[in-house]
């Protein structure tokens, strides 16, 4: 099976491969002319893309790949993914976001956001044996936060549909959550760091299902 997030967490992911494109566009040297002809132009072209790929998921993710290779550039796509989920904008993960007031539901907003902002530093910090262990612990602690979160929340939730959603999303993360501890123990068997990119990628998929079974049952 071909490791790529292409298919499974496109939708959770295409601003990030959004931001790729852009910044390919920037090494090839086309940015900068395109924004001295026209300050807006990045905007307007962002906006195009992302318009694009909600009517077309995956087609900015064909694009990136039809560029590296025209370009003959080298970049590891679902390591490029992974950091920039650390570099999001409130504007970007707006529709992961609750807009709920009660604290049950801004607390569950802090720990989503803490455990991506904590799995997005893997790329950087997964070579030093020493902080990833540590960066591990951490994440370890973040998901067990969040799933305290999500109980506190199940409360919340209105019928007997709505609480089985939520519950089946909850069981869909810890799974995920295992098969990601289970891909850390071959990483560090076999130094495969690519198969920990991917398995933390789907942990922030799954995250955001959680985010949006919560905002759909209760907004």
């Amino acid at each position: 099976m071909r490791t790529t997030v292409k298919h499974h967490v496109a939708g959770t992911v295409k601003r990030s491969f959004i931001q790729i494109f852009l910044y390919i566009f920037h090494k090839l040297g086309m940015a900068t002319e395109l924004e001295r002809r026209d300050v807006a132009a990045s905007q307007t072209l962002r906006a195009a893309l992302s318009k694009v790929e909600t009517a077309h998921p995956g087609f900015t993710y064909d694009l990136v790949v039809g560029i590296m290779r025209r370009g003959d550039l080298s970049i590891n796509m679902n390591e490029s993914v992974l950091r920039l989920q650390g570099s999001t904008s409130e504007a970007d993960v707006v529709e992961y976001r609750l807009s709920r007031s009660e604290d049950a539901f801004q607390e569950l907003n802090k720990k989503s956001a803490a455990l991506k902002k904590i799995l997005s530093r893997i790329p950087d910090e997964i070579t030093d044996r020493k902080t990833f262990l540590e960066t591990i612990k951490e994440i370890a602690s973040a998901i067990k936060k969040l799933l305290d979160a999500v109980n506190e929340v199940a409360g919340f939730i209105p019928g007997t549909t709505g609480k089985q959603a939520l519950e089946q999303r909850k069981r869909e993360f810890v799974k995920f959550s295992k098969r990601f501890s289970n891909t850390l123990k071959e990483y560090f068997k076999e130094g495969q760091a690519n198969s920990v990119f991917v398995s933390a990628l789907y942990l922030i998929h799954q995250t955001n299902m959680i985010m949006v079974t919560v905002k759909n049952k209760c907004e």
